[in-house]
């Protein structure tokens, strides 16, 4: 078998064709990794980092319309996502200079009472980081995503397995990448469901980063659980991404700014706004169906995607329609898609209303009395972002509160698609949204899922890690005696 890249445009064949990676390849790709890996641990990696990040720049005009010709995700998209992408790597050379995430940790002996000197810091776990693409974003949660850039900069070799939607760019990112790093093989890619198969189990493989659909992350973890030793499996898997508008909000663009969120990229972002909770308005109403009915769809990025879209409107086909978009052009095109529910139907239909129609698509829920929220609110399962609208801060507390145990990152005021490249961002949340959620797959905290802690209990200087030695060679952060320094 092959795979083809396929432009969604118009449902046909772009380019050569390319071969499903072998098991015996993927062993001799995982290999080479795992070889690079002692070197690479121990490499001065931030500088390697920023020369990708020039890398990714420089190969924007290839990048850009070699995935623009199998996502249909259009030139300004791609060019951003590109340079996320090299943001990602820039950003995590700031961690490595920075220090911080190798969370040093000294206590020295004390007589009184009697303790040992203990010393603890965090290492690169030693083996290969399986990484499973994203079909939605094609750079910045693929072959040069935040999963890749992450685990390199904690000092695993990766070893990529290409989302078959966008084969060419996989293997174009792949290239210029190696382009920039001391060793090629610290970045492999495979092709293929076995070959995702074989590399979720193979025993030089000491984690897993995932960001897809719940039956293929649910998948992924029943063979990491299958294995002699499991490892960590860092899924980002479905979220719905509730948006609650409470009474007191400012109304003014609140229609313009839903439709905007609903239908940015064709409604392909893990964070899409899918269930909104809004007062029963009639003028809020009428905004929202005519801001709706205003948008155009456009192709998806895969038909089997597009298909998985009609299957979730069918399932969402009992409730009332409130707005419907244009499809747009594209022989995977669909149409944005708004239901309405009241608060009370909506309930009793839990859980099942409430799952991810991955696209447009977004359930409107109309509530009398924001006092029945906070319950109803409670039986929603995990999403990465929620969100309320209110000028009261009081008026929204005990909302806010239930949403806090749902969600890994809460907004105010805003819309949940676009998650900034960062220091303090989130991006994980409780079941169904991750299968860690204590764990990001975005911002600096993202290294965090790639590093093991050692502890050092009277070990002699001269075999301590500089990280660890009293003088502090590096100058980083670091607790001394329960002080931070």
């Amino acid at each position: 078998m092959l795979i083809h890249s396929i432009d969604p445009r118009t449902g046909e064949f772009a380019g050569d064709p390319y071969p499903l990676t072998s098991d015996g390849e993927v062993d001799a790709v995982v290999g080479a990794a795992h070889t690079a890996g002692p070197a690479w641990r121990s490499a001065d990696r931030a500088p390697v980092l920023e020369a990708v990040a020039a890398a990714l720049e420089g190969g924007v005009e290839e990048l850009w319309r070699a995935a623009d010709a199998e996502t249909a995700l259009g030139e300004t998209r791609l060019r951003g996502e590109v340079g996320r992408a090299a943001g990602q790597f820039r950003l995590f050379a700031q961690v490595l200079r920075d220090g911080g995430h190798v969370e040093a940790v000294i206590d020295h002996a004390t007589a009184q009472p009697p303790a040992p000197d203990l010393r603890r810091m965090n290492h690169p776990l030693p083996g290969v980081a399986g990484v499973f693409a994203a079909s939605n974003f094609p750079f910045a949660f693929s072959v040069a995503g935040g999963d890749t850039a992450s685990a390199l900069a904690a000092g695993c070799p990766v070893v990529v397995k290409a989302h078959d939607g966008h084969p060419r760019t996989s293997e174009l990112s792949q290239k210029i990448i190696q382009s920039a790093l001391p060793d090629p093989a610290l970045l492999g890619l495979v092709r293929g469901l076995d070959a995702g198969k074989r590399l979720a189990t193979h025993p030089s493989v000491v984690a897993v980063g995932f960001t897809g659909s719940i039956p293929g992350g649910k998948a992924v973890q029943a063979l990491i659980a299958e294995r002699p030793d499991p490892i960590p499996f860092y899924g980002e898997l479905g979220s719905v991404n509730p948006v609650v508008v409470l009474p007191s909000a400012d109304r003014e663009g609140l229609a313009q700014g839903f439709a905007a969120s609903l239908t940015l990229g064709t409604g392909q972002f893990c964070t899409n706004p899918g269930l909104v909770f809004v007062p029963d308005d009639a003028e809020l109403l009428t905004a929202i169906t005519e801001a709706v009915s205003a948008t155009a769809g456009g192709p998806m990025l895969t038909e089997r995607i597009r298909g998985g879209f009609l299957h979730g409107l069918a399932r969402l086909g009992k409730l009332t329609t409130l707005a419907e978009g244009r499809p747009g052009e594209g022989a995977f095109a669909v149409a944005p898609q708004v239901f309405v529910t009241d608060l009370a139907s909506f309930a009793g239909a839990l859980p099942d209303i409430a799952e991810e129609c991955f696209g447009p698509a977004s359930v409107v829920v109309v509530y009398d009395d924001a006092a029945e929220l906070p319950a109803v609110l409670e039986r929603l399962d995990g999403s990465l972002t929620a969100t309320i609208h209110a000028t009261d801060p009081g008026e929204a507390r005990e909302s806010a509160e239930v949403l806090l145990r749902k969600a890994g990152r809460l907004i105010w005021n805003g819309w949940p698609t676009g998650v900034a490249v960062r220091w303090a961002m989130h991006h994980g949340g409780p079941w169904p949204a991750s299968t860690a959620a204590a764990h990001t797959s975005v911002g600096a905290a993202a290294i965090r899922r790639w590093l093991v802690p050692t502890a050092y209990q009277d070990w002699p200087a001269e075999l301590l890690p500089p990280e660890l030695r009293d003088d502090n060679p590096l100058g980083i952060p670091r607790r001394v005696d329960g002080v931070v320094s």
